[in-house]
């Protein structure tokens, strides 16, 4: 199983998954190019295309011909990416508060590089931003944190990866076992955006977890994590 986060996280928030998870697979969080792991990339590397390149040689470095792909946000984006180009690795993928294509995408995007500008640190964009997310009080300052340790170069180059693609014409095509969750409280990429997915790639499964903003793998981490059992146990009878 590989977890992928998204544009204001970092691998760190996948730790209650990894922990679950670890007796039914081999389990590794992917943290995404410019995201402090290692030292800042040239922002001009920051791409979806990367991404996905970045996930594939993790696959590879696992030894692994076949996984399930979990990926939060910017990460069921780069789900898609994998799906183009390695659809033979995946059994199965979760796409959780994500999007096929992100209405009014090209505004929303210059507005959040705005606001980046006007906070004129990491810290304090950070700080704004969660407000935004529709989080339980008790994952404000681990959001925070995440957020804030990024770039402002690397943040901004990866926010125009997050929210500029477009993958409708793909879902057709998609035929991997497919789960698509959406937290309740999701005001970033609401219900309607993984409707779209769900509806449009056959057998897929739509959940939504109540309670949970945006990030709803670590908002309701108990409520995500049984219904990714159930999911691994449907591949696994199939």
């Amino acid at each position: 199983m590989l977890f992928i986060h998204g544009v204001g996280s970092t691998a760190a928030i996948w730790d209650r998954q990894l922990l679950a998870f670890a007796s039914r697979a081999r389990c590794a969080a992917l943290e995404l190019r410019g995201n402090g792991a290692v030292p800042d990339p040239d922002p001009a590397a920051i791409t979806r295309e990367g991404y996905a390149f970045d996930a594939i040689a993790a696959l590879d470095a696992l030894g692994a011909e076949k996984a399930v792909i979990v990926g939060c946000s910017l990460g069921g984006v780069v789900a898609f990416e994998l799906l183009r180009r390695v659809p033979e690795r995946l059994a199965g993928v979760v796409f959780v508060g994500s999007f096929a294509k992100y209405p009014d995408a090209q505004n929303y995007l210059s507005r959040i590089l705005a606001a980046v500008e006007a906070a004129g640190d990491m810290h304090a964009f950070a700080r704004a931003r969660t407000q935004q997310l529709g989080l339980p009080p008790h994952r404000e300052r681990e959001t925070i944190e995440q957020m804030a340790c990024k770039s402002s170069a690397c943040y901004r180059a990866a926010t125009r990866a997050t929210w500029s693609g477009d993958y409708r014409s793909d879902l057709a095509s998609i035929h991997a076992p497919t789960m698509v969750m959406v937290g309740e409280r999701d005001s970033v990429a609401p219900r309607a955006l993984s409707e779209e997915i769900a509806s449009g790639i056959s057998g897929a499964q739509l959940v939504e977890l109540a309670g949970a903003g945006h990030v709803a793998n670590a908002d309701a981490p108990e409520a995500f994590n049984e219904h990714l059992h159930a999911f691994l146990d449907r591949i696994a009878r199939r």
